[in-house]
């Protein structure tokens, strides 16, 4: 079977977050390949996340049913490898996955972005660990959790120069987020206007250069403090890519380029 690595959030190759695009057979919407076989071949990929899907009959509700795993774990939602898997299928027109945050759209948008459609994350203030600041290094200035579909911790701090800077302790992180920590602070350029890092060692990513599924909280946490819905994001990765999003309730849309780089056979 065919199998493509694809970078997102770029319009570039050899930026933005790879991942790796798995087009099974149609099958039932439950009948994925074993687990196990999957995350195999994830920890052979060995990117931040491989995605696996296959076309679903007509009334299923969805066009495709979609999976994605780290190379240690499955994940129960994947903004840049849902891009790269809506970059493969190259629809003229709105996709429609269904995945265990449920049902997913991507769609072509304007300059040659795909848009997608995602449910907001609802973020949950908590009070700063004294570990978690000793993980990062940096005094924090406020943490949130997100959730369900992220579980992961938000943590603002002071300006892009502190996010940038931040060398984790990430076997400190481990037991501090059942999945990752995400960085942020307000842009320190006008090209954008928050940047973010991503830190995810416990599902086995250090860190992950384009985080789409982090934007679905980063989206509302920025919008009340700028006042706009509408913006751009920086991830601030060694790779690094912009992310655009849109706050519509309970939904946030996440727009973004993707170049497929490899386009191979799968043997195993």
């Amino acid at each position: 079977m065919r199998i493509r690595i694809v970078d997102a959030f770029t319009d570039r190759p050899f930026s933005g977050a790879p991942a790796g695009v798995v087009v099974l057979e149609a099958r039932a919407e439950d009948a994925f390949p074993e687990n196990a076989w999957m995350q195999r071949v994830a920890a052979e990929v060995n990117h931040a996340e491989t995605a696996f899907l296959h076309p679903l009959p007509p009334g299923s509700g969805a066009d495709w049913a979609l999976r994605w795993f780290t190379p240690a774990v499955e994940v129960a939602l994947c903004g840049h490898a849902t891009l790269a898997a809506a970059h493969v299928l190259r629809a003229a027109g709105p996709v429609r996955f269904t995945t265990r945050s449920g049902i997913l759209t991507a769609a072509p948008g304007p300059d040659g972005m795909l848009t997608m459609d995602f449910p907001t994350a609802p973020l949950t203030p908590v009070e700063a660990d004294p570990a978690l600041a000793a993980a990062l290094g940096t005094e924090i200035l406020a943490v949130h959790h997100t959730g369900p579909n992220t579980d992961d911790l938000l943590v603002e701090v002071a300006d892009e120069k502190t996010v940038r800077a931040i060398v984790p302790d990430l076997r400190a992180l481990v037991p501090l987020s059942r999945r990752g920590v995400i960085v942020t602070a307000a842009a320190g350029e006008a090209a954008y206007d928050f940047v973010s890092r991503f830190f995810g060692p416990a599902v086995g990513v250090d860190e992950d250069p384009v985080t789409g599924s982090a934007h679905t909280a980063l989206t509302p946490y920025w919008a009340a403090r700028l006042g706009r819905d509408d913006m751009t994001g920086y991830q601030a990765s060694p790779r690094g890519g912009l992310v655009r999003v849109a706050l519509r309730g309970d939904r946030t849309e996440i727009s973004g380029h993707a170049v497929t780089v490899i386009d191979g056979e799968l043997h195993a």
